[in-house]
């Protein structure tokens, strides 16, 4: 089979790996019909992940079951089904909490598993626990709802954790630190909660700051530091804000937003974090709650797969690239300059946008 493989900072390629097998009886195997670029996977592309040359990359993708293990008791052969970026096995005391990220049998693409999204094929261990059915009977959807539905892999139910862990009430203000696909899926869920306001800090990007107000932000700040807390300050006056959701992980970008919450405020965080410290003097002088991390995607499927099949929820908004697993090279140089937002990888014949 063919798949991207990372070859070291911003390089990689497609290349015809061997294809996966079925190596546990609750494993399947799924023909991928549709991947997507990650802004974490920007980390291994750039060189700033603990990721050797030679790995598959990429952890959003949906596709077609094609193979089952002797106990996998769902899906079956032909069903159309959407994987969590993180395998887990629903039995585990974490996963019963509801809590599958910390599945103590679970595991990551690539890492626990050889296999990657960004490929043909992929093996997908505890199948009947990790996978979700498109539709109740497996049939496909159309091509128009997949970037709908293959967002549900990673970057909305993230958004969503962010809103959650932030508390944002109906009525709300919400300031959001961050403009790509994660930031984006945190103003449409800010805003499915009920959030009454919502302002979004960014960069100096038209396209992210048209795609932000279309998601359902208010204002659209492209500061940072000082000037970005006193341009906020400005809008609010003076009052800041309860909650706020960081999406994107990195240090200036997490001390930003602890600056923006007000005193007995929230801030909700779900950007993979890089060289963070935080000054919890300050957090404890202000009574401000931190909480976040790694989102368990597969909780947070049921519900969100729901809205999206009755057209209530749109997140394939966030896809602004389109292209096939041979433009995988280009998808990630936009990405990593900031040129598309999100990109979106067919096996063969690209779609546009809707």
């Amino acid at each position: 089979m063919r798949a991207v493989v990372f070859q070291g900072p911003y390089q990689v390629s497609v290349e015809t790996v061997p294809d996966p097998s079925i190596e546990d009886p609750g494993d399947v195997i799924v023909q991928v019909e549709a991947a997507a670029v990650c802004g974490s996977d920007l980390w291994t592309y750039r060189g700033q992940a603990a990721v050797a040359p030679g790995a598959r990359i990429g952890h959003e993708f949906l596709g077609r079951v094609v193979e089952t293990g002797s106990q996998v008791t769902g899906p079956d052969v032909g069903d159309w089904v959407v994987a969590p970026f993180r395998y887990s096995d629903g039995e585990c005391s974490y996963c019963r909490e509801g809590l599958s990220s910390s599945c103590l049998d679970g595991g990551f693409w690539s890492r626990e598993v050889v296999d990657a999204g960004q490929g043909e094929l992929v093996r997908v261990p505890h199948a009947s626990a990790t996978l979700v059915k498109l539709s109740s009977d497996g049939s496909a959807p159309s091509a128009e709802r997949i970037p709908d539905l293959l967002a549900l892999a990673d970057v909305m139910p993230t958004g969503l954790h962010g809103v959650r862990n932030a508390d944002v009430q109906a009525g709300d203000t919400v300031i959001i630190v961050g403009d790509g696909a994660v930031g984006q899926c945190a103003i449409i869920a800010a805003r499915m909660i009920g959030a009454d306001r919502v302002i979004v800090l960014g960069g100096a990007h038209s396209d992210r700051e048209e795609m932000a107000r279309a998601n359902g932000a208010d204002e659209f700040v492209s500061l940072r530091g000082d000037d970005a807390v006193a341009a906020v300050r400005e809008l609010t006056s003076g009052e800041l804000a309860k909650q706020v959701v960081e999406c994107v992980g990195s240090s200036g970008s997490f001390d930003t937003a602890l600056s923006l919450v007000r005193a007995g405020g929230s801030l909700g965080y779900v950007g993979l974090p890089h060289g963070i410290k935080v000054d919890l003097a300050a957090v404890f002088g202000r009574n401000i709650s931190i909480s976040g991390g790694i989102c368990p995607a597969r909780d947070y499927l049921p519900e969100l797969l729901r809205l999206v099949s009755s057209d209530e929820l749109y997140p394939g908004i966030v896809f602004s690239y389109f292209g096939t697993l041979d433009n995988a090279p280009e998808a990630y140089r936009q990405m990593d300059r900031r040129e598309t937002v999100k990109a979106l990888l067919w096996p063969s014949n690209p779609v546009t946008s809707r």
